[in-house]
């Protein structure tokens, strides 16, 4: 094949590749190291919360700041995604073989599996940093179990925990909440000018030319699609082959408008599974094209439910709705200032 006239690095526009700057992330990945800082010593490093919309650098940042730990402080870090290791067997066998040590996926009962762990984290001799992304998916007993482990290991091990959802802990049992003990770090949505130079990054390494104004125009449109930097890679991507297909030795703005309608946000079904059983139920009481006031809609599903939660969670709830695109939230002022929510 010949080579490619557009592309120098296809790969640095896959949402799973990892620059070696992540622009406008820098506070927080300052405020994370500090908390893992401890570690790198033998102390018992800070736990801590990872919260943001989906597509803003989260994973990004632990990945970068684990990748700078493990090259400097020889301290052991493993990344689990919470979706495909849920309960306590699950989730301590998966670290377990991360760590390099066999363990047999079937047919352990769970106190053999945490032995094993524990067996494993005292040969290494060294700290340990856990990330639980997507926590929101974890069995309450497998965030249990993992926050007593302090109790029985030599070296300590630090959890950080990412989820979409900034309230993701508020229903724990309170056994588990008294053992948590997480430093919170917001991670807020990217401007558009930010988006641009996050882009920008991306293009300079990827693309051999690019017209001006292209960036502008898929910054723009990642931006009013939830501010998900995966969107704006999609569409580099499809715009960069669809360059490549015409022979072209330049991405412009037009193949950019071209590949515009193809890229599509975060498919709602996919959201749906991100959000808690109250949440679910907001949802689907609500009828699509129906716009209600957020204390209507309260009196509607606490009727419906036999065990419905506060007015201050419901409204986190809607919060968290909104965040994930599932719903509008809009504020209109007369005699007061009401909130009128939607389905999208």
């Amino acid at each position: 094949m010949d080579e490619s006239t557009i592309f120098k690095n296809e790969e640095t526009l896959s949402s799973e590749y990892l620059p070696d700057i992540l622009p406008h992330r820098e506070q927080q990945i300052k405020e994370l190291s500090k908390n893992l800082l401890p570690a790198s010593e033998g102390r018992k490093p800070i736990n801590t919360f990872i919260f943001g919309a989906s597509g803003i650098g989260k994973t990004a940042s632990v990945k970068f700041v684990f990748r700078e730990f493990e090259n400097f402080s020889g301290v052991k870090t493993v990344y689990v995604n919470c979706w495909d290791y849920k309960t306590s067997v699950a989730l301590l066998s998966k670290i377990t073989i991360d760590l390099g040590y066999p363990i047999q996926r079937r047919g352990w009962a769970k106190d053999e599996i945490v032995n094993r762990f524990v067996e494993t984290i005292n040969k290494k001799g060294k700290s340990l940093i856990i990330c639980l992304d997507e926590v929101d998916q974890l069995d309450q007993d497998a965030l249990y179990d993992l926050l007593r482990i302090n109790q029985y290991v030599k070296s300590p091990v630090g959890l950080i925990f990412i989820s979409n959802n900034s309230h993701v802990f508020a229903t724990l049992e309170p056994r588990i909440k008294s053992s948590l003990a997480a430093d919170d770090i917001e991670f807020k949505p990217y401007s558009l000018e930010e988006m641009k130079k996050i882009l920008g990054e991306r293009v300079k390494d990827a693309f051999t030319s690019v017209e001006n104004g292209a960036i502008a125009i898929i910054a723009n449109q990642a931006v009013n699609k939830g501010g998900d930097v995966r969107i704006g890679l999609q569409h580099l991507l499809k715009a960069g082959r669809l360059a490549e297909q015409e022979n072209s030795d330049k991405l412009t703005v037009e193949h950019v408008k071209k590949v515009l309608k193809e890229v599509k946000a975060v498919k709602p079904e996919i959201m749906k599974e991100k959000i808690n059983e109250h949440e679910k139920n907001i949802l689907n009481m609500m009828e699509k094209d129906q716009i209600i006031q957020t204390g209507d809609l309260y009196i509607k599903y606490s009727e419906s439910v036999s065990s419905p939660v506060s007015d201050r969670m419901f409204r986190d709830c809607l919060n968290h709705l909104a965040q994930l695109n599932l719903v509008k939230i809009r504020k209109r002022k007369l005699k007061g200032s009401i909130r009128l929510v939607s389905k999208v």
